[in-house]
């Protein structure tokens, strides 16, 4: 077989097409979680949170419709672990929303942003993944594990294997899981998209009607490349594994701990223990497709900072993005799309941290 038709190669190269794709949606359509709730703050103005809401429902939808035809099996991803760590996912949220609001952008606003010529975003990339990495493995961690963590919930307390909402609702009413995976999948789903499509106004931009919908199907592209695709005997051990993710399970996007994974194999290159995985192959597809979309339209240009006390402030927001996104498990697009397209009990309880931490802060810049 071709090195370059083995499952691992497939993810890695698949998940780099993927992210290419959402990077250029992305910059094409302003695709900002943190825009879209200062628009909501500052404006009253909903549309480019339509536009988010609108990719929720896709990807609750696919990502659920794979689930249920046995294709993929979201209970095994990191969202549905049967250990609840509340704290960690509630002040984790709250304190990326909060950084990526003074620094104006979330990672993957960044990522973006990069590919546009923002070298602002890449000084802001480079401290948000030396935080990420230090919260993974370093002085963060130490923090994070010995105070945050251990203050959880163990859902097997109620006879149940995961977080999952579906399976909360078959254990509360007595529903099949199945019944209660596509109930819940409907009503979340069908009820997001038809809020978003409400408004005659959001209806009539197509490009944003059209990027919300395709990055949804983008993020359930996702799961099914490393859930189903990537999925597969390990020819050395003979175990059935997920090939190419960091987790060792299925994965959808997500961008703050493959920052820091993507920092850390260019720095130990050198180290054949280290491999590309699908969270790296995103990071580089992300500025890549945003790159090509911006030069195409000639739309790039270098950036920098606009001041010392500009550089502070991005900063600041840096480190907390790469603490808080590490110890919520994700960041707007690792909980707030991939997170909740699994119905995850715990991917709501982090994107109301998100959110939280972006309203009180856009409060109090106003003030």
């Amino acid at each position: 077989m071709s090195e370059l038709n083995t499952p691992a190669a497939l993810v890695v190269w698949g998940g780099f097409v993927l992210a290419f794709l959402f990077g250029a949606i992305a910059n094409k359509t302003n695709f900002c979680t943190m825009g879209a709730i200062s628009d909501i703050v500052n404006m009253e103005h909903w549309g480019r949170m339509r536009m988010w809401l609108l990719t929720i429902a896709i990807a609750v939808l696919g990502a659920n419709l794979l689930y249920y035809v046995g294709w993929i099996d979201l209970s095994k991803s990191v969202y549905q672990r049967p250990i609840l760590p509340w704290l960690s996912l509630l002040l984790g949220g709250f304190l990326f929303g909060v950084g990526m609001t003074i620094a104006a952008g979330c990672t993957n606003k960044n990522l973006v942003r990069l590919g546009g010529g923002s070298l602002r975003s890449l000084v802001v990339l480079v401290f948000l993944s030396i935080s990420a990495y230090m919260t993974l493995k370093g002085l963060f961690g130490h923090w994070r594990v010995s105070y945050l963590d251990p203050i959880a919930i163990d859902m097997a307390r109620w006879n149940l294997s995961s977080q999952g909402v579906p399976q909360i609702v078959s254990k509360l009413t007595g529903l099949s899981e199945k019944s209660a995976l596509l109930t819940c999948s409907l009503v979340v789903g069908l009820g997001l998209m038809g809020f978003a499509l409400k408004d005659r106004r959001f209806r009539a931009n197509l490009p944003q009607v059209a990027g919300g919908a395709t990055l949804g199907l983008l993020i359930v592209a996702a799961w099914y490349l490393t859930g189903h695709i990537g999925h597969g005997e390990n020819p050395d051990t003979l175990e059935t594994v997920y090939f190419a993710t960091n987790t060792r399970t299925l994965e959808s996007m997500s961008f703050v701990a493959p920052t820091a994974y993507s920092l850390e194999l260019l720095m130990l290159w050198s180290d054949k223990t280290l491999r590309v995985t699908f969270g790296i192959a995103t990071v580089a597809g992300v500025v890549l497709g945003s790159f090509a979309y911006a030069v195409s339209t000639r739309q790039f240009r270098w950036e920098g900072f606009a001041s010392l006390e500009d550089l502070r402030t991005q900063l600041v927001g840096a480190v907390l993005m790469g603490f808080g996104g590490v110890t919520a498990i994700g960041c707007t697009i690792g909980q707030g799309l991939s997170g909740i397209s699994t119905l995850a009990l715990g991917s709501f309880i982090a994107l109301a941290g998100i959110i939280s931490g972006a309203v009180v802060t856009m409060k109090w810049q106003q003030r």
